[in-house]
C-alpha cells in the first residue's frame, strides 16, 4: 500500500506543478492581451493561446490534482480526523480553484473581445497563486498545527 501511496503522491505533485504553471502563465497572457487591439492578429493569437492553455493544461491538471489529492486525504485518514494543517491547505486549494474559475471567466471576456480590466489588474492578480502556493506547500510539508 505504501508504494501505491507514493505513486499517487508523485502524480499529485506533477499535476499540481502543471496546474500552477497555467495559473502563473494565463494572467501574464492577459496582461499583454489587455493592451492588444480587439480583432487584431495579436489579439486573435492570444485568444488561441489562452484557450489552449486553459483547455489542454490548466483544467485537466486541476482535475487530476483534486482527484489525487482527495485520494491521498482518504488514504491518510484526513476525512475521518482532519488536522488543522489539512483544513488550511484545503482552504488554500479551494482558493486556487476559485482563482482558476476567475481566470476562465476573464478568458471568456477576452474571447468575446470585452476588455473589462486594464493590464495592471492582471499584473496584480498574478500574485494570488504565489501566495496560495506558499501556504499549501508549508501546510503539506511542515504540517504545523498538529
Amino acid at each position: 500500500m505504501i508504494n501505491l501511496y507514493l505513486w499517487i503522491k508523485a502524480f499529485h505533485i506533477i499535476a499540481m506543478a502543471a496546474w500552477m504553471a497555467g495559473l502563473f502563465y494565463l494572467p501574464r497572457l492577459f496582461v499583454y492581451h489587455a493592451d492588444a487591439a480587439p480583432g487584431s492578429a495579436v489579439s486573435e493569437t492570444f485568444k488561441v493561446m489562452e484557450r489552449r492553455l486553459a483547455a489542454a493544461i490548466m483544467t485537466p491538471a486541476a482535475i487530476v490534482t483534486w482527484v489525487l489529492g482527495l485520494g491521498l486525504a482518504h488514504i491518510t485518514g484526513q476525512f475521518s480526523e482532519p488536522q488543522a494543517w489539512f483544513l488550511i491547505k484545503l482552504g488554500a486549494v479551494l482558493g486556487l480553484s476559485g482563482f482558476h474559475l476567475l481566470l476562465l471567466r476573464h478568458k471568456q471576456d477576452f474571447a468575446a473581445d470585452r476588455r473589462l480590466r486594464p493590464a495592471r489588474y492582471y499584473r496584480m492578480i498574478n500574485e494570488i497563486p504565489t501566495v496560495l502556493l506558499i501556504v499549501i506547500v508549508i501546510m503539506a510539508v511542515v504540517k504545523p498545527f498538529i
